[in-house]
């Protein structure tokens, strides 16, 4: 995340577009107090919502749990899973590349 103030907007606007090209969440501030949030459009959003589509985005990230993501949208850990399941996000995320390295070094 990354934060810009309006006037860094009037002299290069195109520092918010790379952020949002980026998938970058950007706070705009004026005299260091925040206005606002800038983020890009994605489909998710329609689809989910706004809350949702941040939680999925902020799970995707690692920024937050499964535990954290059901309870921030006051569902069951289950529901969580089936809906990040059917978003296509992976819900383990276990690298066997680690478990064959170390049986390599056992034999």
């Amino acid at each position: 995340m990354q934060s810009l103030r309006i006037k860094d907007l009037q002299i290069n606007p195109a520092i918010l577009t790379t952020a949002l090209e980026k998938h970058e969440y950007t706070i705009i501030t004026k005299r260091s107090k925040p206005l606002g949030i800038a983020l890009a459009f994605d489909d998710n959003i329609i689809t989910n919502g706004l809350k949702t589509a941040l939680m999925i985005d902020a799970y995707k990230k690692s920024l937050i749990s499964l535990g954290q993501l059901s309870t921030a949208l006051e569902i069951s850990k289950r529901e969580a899973m089936k809906m990040l399941s059917i978003s296509g996000i992976d819900i383990i995320d276990y690298n066997f590349q680690d478990e064959i390295e170390e049986l390599d070094s056992f034999l």
